[in-house]
């Protein structure tokens, strides 16, 4: 692409942050703020704001195919609402762009923008955050959960090129496309300077957990061990950020195992600098997920200095952050284990220490690098 030209990147996601703050759309917005110098940024979504059609945040343009729907039923992706966004997708070929980028969730837009892209002769490029295999699609999804399993294998096919959140997902995409497939890495990153620089603050707690409040988090699982914790008379306390269907779940579980004065909820945390500080005011980071195509909020844990604990569940994808760091601990995914190893990381003398030298590899500014390459090749 000419050096004199700058290019149009068009962004297909059906959620986007600050509306959504997952992992991924967050891994998107720190993205488009960096290669917003060097491209101009379409985001073509839901309407997730009040207003117009077009919304504009700085350099970035956020575009509105398809009315707001509920893209959970029931703590799963709601397959109606993924359908009429694909079938929305297809606007984009009136669009002006060079590339196409996609988001691998929910797989349906993939097969419309393969379509588009062919008639506009651009390229297809796809961010993967995690591969399933068919049994954990049918733990999901029960027998339809062959079917999904199908449509994500073909969805793989699709893209050009496909940048990876980390090097699992890379090795789990060439297994299924093959070693030479066009696969680059690109994980999820974290703001180096600004976890540098983030002071604790908030009333000082035993744990602290981060993350959108879905069931496959397992927050539910925490806080079973934290019963058996106090159960054991170890009093532990507990801060858990983040919104989600689950909450009111949660917060009930938290009433009934007597825990309620031990567990602060904060849904309200929207700002990273106070994220970074609540979490610096805690003494452990345990991370139940049984599923995570990378582990952010972990990541950004050690960063602060924390110590970690996850589960060895076979879709938590966190483990190898946690094996990697000299002070993560890695259980098996049941309540005692977990506990245990609570226990054993606050008896080692849990809390804030410098951050090891290999987490500032995921710098965000190095990673924006990595997926401008593959973006405008």
């Amino acid at each position: 692409m000419s050096a004199a030209h700058r290019p149009r990147i068009a962004v297909v996601s059906d959620t986007v942050h600050p509306w959504f703050k997952g992992g991924k759309e967050r891994r998107y917005h720190e993205l488009f703020q960096r290669l917003a110098d060097h491209a101009d940024i379409d985001v073509y979504t839901m309407q997730w704001w009040d207003g117009d059609a077009v919304h504009r945040d700085g350099n970035i343009t956020y575009h509105a195919i398809c009315p707001r729907l509920d893209v959970y039923v029931d703590g799963r992706r709601s397959i109606a609402a993924a359908l009429r966004f694909a079938l929305a997708s297809a606007r984009l070929i009136r669009r002006r762009f060079d590339v196409l980028e996609a988001d691998q969730i929910p797989y349906f837009p993939l097969f419309v923008l393969r379509v588009v892209a062919n008639v506009k002769r651009t390229r297809l490029t796809a961010s993967w955050h995690e591969v399933w295999d068919p049994d954990y699609w049918h733990s999901y999804l029960g027998w339809k959960g062959t079917v999904a399993s199908w449509i994500e294998r073909r969805a793989m096919r699709l893209p050009d090129e496909i940048l990876a959140n980390s090097d699992e997902t890379g090795r789990r995409l060439r297994a299924e496309l093959g070693e030479d497939a066009p696969v680059t890495v690109a994980p999820l990153g974290i703001d180096v300077e600004a976890v540098a620089t983030a002071t604790p603050a908030g009333s000082p707690t035993d744990l602290v957990v981060v993350g959108r409040l879905l069931a496959h988090k397992r927050i539910d699982l925490l806080l079973e061990a934290m019963a058996i914790l106090h159960h054991a008379g170890e009093t532990v306390t507990c801060r858990v950020i983040g919104d989600g269907p689950e909450l009111t779940r949660l917060t009930a579980q938290a009433e009934a195992l007597g825990l309620a004065d031990h567990v602060e909820f904060r849904p309200d945390v929207d700002d990273h600098s106070e994220l970074y500080a609540l979490v610096k005011s805690a003494r452990l980071f345990p991370f139940p997920s049984e599923r995570e195509g990378f582990g952010i909020a972990l990541l950004e844990a050690l960063a602060c200095g924390l110590p970690v604990v996850t589960t060895s569940a076979p879709d938590n994808l966190a483990v190898a952050l946690a094996e990697r760091s000299e002070r993560g601990r890695v259980c098996a995914p049941d309540a005692t284990s977990l506990a245990g190893a609570i226990h054993d990381s606050l008896a080692d003398g849990a809390g804030l220490a410098a951050p090891e030298d290999w987490v500032v590899e995921h710098d965000w500014n190095t990673v924006t690098r990595a997926v401008q390459e593959a973006m405008l090749a």
